[in-house]
């Protein structure tokens, strides 16, 4: 038998998260470095699954499958296809970041009333949500994906309301309350959610007889399965329903800003550049795969909440207050993006949506780490209480400024290209709503360069005046992130190649071919 690959790349930081819980209460330096070990394992992994990817081979590779509950037709069935293989890597790669820049994040409190944070707790938490994302994407049993889907919320939900932000303008009796309140509203959104996704999974497995992705859609593809098409809507809309909280889309969203609020900066950062995008990759892999003529149907409706969530998002991040806040507003724009991409039902819209994924997690990251670093040293996440931070921090500012552009998908950084791609998809099939989403990018605009403007320029405030910049742990946080911006902007065909091998077999599921150029090129 060969080495079972995914199921190492899961079960390592599984296991890591065990260890580190178990290391002993005097031990935290040693629990900080034991997960930072198993997350730079983790990436040693993910990146032999990339390399031992074949784009032009299989549809699922690295594939294991074995019985589980063989009395309900559940297995254990793992396989990768372009498009899960990227958001692995993705999940890989920033967890070590994560862990780096909370690297103090869950010490003990000095000052007041001392309260214990859990530094192996906190480490532990990572590690076990990084295990479970990694499973959902390598998942093709839907009731094992059902599984991860669900048990995911249990360490984000004491991440967040176990190890909140300590920069709070209102104390921590106060910080206490609204932490505790997010964390309960990420868990009721997605815990009803998923209880509906539990209604269509079991409706499907009475419908098709089994949970195997590959099995059903193949039945379908050759006509052996017959689903009545009022039951294809309803299975539909129980897992789109599931996965838009996830993602999350306008007006399921609201839980985000206050998670990502309330929460320690890494653990945002967890929240929306990896948790998030099991989401948008569970609507290209089982939605569309699954139910072709319900995701059709459904189209006009999502095409319409998709822009909803891109203006709406982008307009709400203009008038806010709270740097974090900030950049929760303006994933939701992004993530309007993702799923317009997706149910554009174009090749270019479909690529675009993947490396939307893996760029938005690239550069959110990035911003909201060094926006971290800034609230640290200030002890506020109020862009009033900042100004002429570049003059006696200018390393902090200008990564900041690339993070900022970077999410304003300035042309030379990765998201412009995974952008442009949704918004020529999108107008080849539906103009009106392609022209529309454009003025997502002028909002985004100004709220990253009015972000920017308030709190890096003008006259230096006298509680920034003594401001340090930019530390080695951060440096060394931050730089890979900018890299990776400027390499993939610059030079984006190595995950392009790896993912539209997978975006065509998509297309091909629901039976969509490219509009073609009204007029012909000249010769």
């Amino acid at each position: 038998m060969s080495f079972p690959l995914l199921t190492a790349t899961a079960a390592l930081p599984a296991l890591g998260a065990i260890a580190t819980a178990a290391v002993p209460a005097a031990r935290r330096t040693m629990a900080k470095w034991l997960a930072l070990i198993v997350s730079l394992a983790t990436l040693v992994l993910a990146a032999i699954v990339l390399v031992r990817f074949d784009p032009a081979g299989d549809r699922y590779q690295l594939t294991e499958s074995r019985a589980w509950i063989a009395d309900f037709g559940v297995r254990y069935e793992l396989g990768v296809d372009g498009i899960a293989v990227a958001l692995i890597a993705l999940t890989a790669l920033l967890i070590p970041f994560v862990i780096l820049a909370g690297w103090h994040d869950a010490d003990p409190l000095e000052t007041g009333n001392t309260r214990w944070r859990p530094t192996q707790g906190f480490f532990a938490l990572i590690l076990a949500v990084e295990a479970m994302v990694i499973i959902s994407f390598e998942a093709t049993d839907v009731f094992l994906f059902y599984i991860f889907f669900e048990a995911m919320l249990i360490p984000m939900y004491f991440l967040i309301g176990g190890f909140g932000d300590r920069a709070h303008e209102h104390g921590e009796e106060t910080a206490s309350t609204q932490r505790s309140y997010a964390a309960v509203k990420f868990l009721l959104y997605n815990l009803v959610g998923g209880l509906i996704m539990l209604a269509a999974v079991i409706g499907l497995y009475v419908v098709a007889g089994n949970f195997s992705l590959t099995e059903i859609a193949e039945a379908r593809a050759n006509g052996s399965l017959d689903m009545a098409t009022n039951t294809e809507r309803w299975l539909f809309l129980g897992f789109f329903f599931a996965f838009a909280v996830k993602a999350p889309l306008w007006p399921l969203h609201t839980w985000l800003p206050n998670a990502m609020g309330e929460a320690t900066t890494p653990v945002a950062v967890l929240i929306t550049a990896v948790v998030d995008k099991v989401g948008t990759f569970a609507m290209l892999r089982f939605c569309l795969q699954l139910f072709p003529e319900a995701s059709k149907w459904a189209t006009p409706v999502i095409l319409v909440l998709a822009l909803i969530s891109i203006i709406y998002g982008a307009l709400l991040a203009v008038g806010q207050r709270d740097i974090k806040r900030l950049v929760a507003y303006a994933s939701i724009s992004h993530f309007g993006f993702i799923i317009l991409g997706i149910f554009a039902m174009t090749s270019q819209g479909q690529s675009g949506a993947t490396l939307y994924m893996v760029n938005h997690g690239i550069s959110t990251a990035a911003l909201m780490l060094v926006a971290g670093f800034l609230i640290s040293r200030r002890g506020s996440r109020l862009i009033a209480d900042y100004g002429g931070v570049q003059k006696v921090a200018p390393v902090l500012a200008g990564t900041f400024l690339i993070g900022g552009l970077a999410t304003l998908s300035l042309p030379g950084l990765a998201p412009f290209v995974s952008e442009f791609l949704v918004l020529v998809g999108t107008y080849a099939r539906y103009p009106v709503v392609g022209i529309i989403a454009t003025f997502g990018i002028v909002l985004a605009a100004l709220y990253v360069l009015v972000l920017y403007q308030r709190t890096m320029t003008g006259p230096v405030k006298p509680e920034v005046a003594e401001m340090p910049d930019l530390r080695v742990r951060e440096l060394v946080v931050v730089t890979p992130l900018i890299v990776l911006l400027i390499f993939l902007g610059v030079y984006p065909k190595p995950l392009t190649d790896i993912v539209n091998p997978a975006v065509k077999q998509t297309m091909s599921d629901v039976q969509k071919k490219d509009p073609q150029p009204e007029v012909e090129a000249a010769k």
